[in-house]
């Protein structure tokens, strides 16, 4: 199961979040979102756990507690959503002079 833990503290590291869900069962990944430009926590990250069952009581027990003077929240990860390769955007301008080379 796939879990996503938000409002972490900014000290946080793949390790940490790791042991954080260990005591509940495997972790399979662990992995706090660095920032791509400042490299950077974004506070939040994502840990596999094999056993639904563990992975299901360690959101429970875990989901509002403190770490490092914040409390954390920790849901089951929604399915990431595919993006579309139209450049993103919707509506974009035209800036295209629309006189058609008339001066006024």
């Amino acid at each position: 199961m796939n879990i996503y833990v938000s409002n972490l503290s900014f000290n946080v590291e793949d390790e940490d979040l790791r042991e954080f869900f260990a005591e509940y069962g495997e972790v399979t990944s662990a992995r706090v979102i660095m920032d791509k430009f400042t490299n950077k926590s974004r506070g939040f990250g994502f840990v596999e756990m094999s056993d639904d069952a563990a992975a299901q009581k360690a959101i429970a027990e875990l989901d509002g507690g403190m770490v490092e003077g914040r409390a954390i929240r920790v849901t089951v990860a929604k399915p990431r959503e595919e993006r579309s390769n139209n450049g993103g955007g919707g509506n974009r301008r035209s800036f295209s002079n629309s006189n058609s080379g008339s001066r006024w």
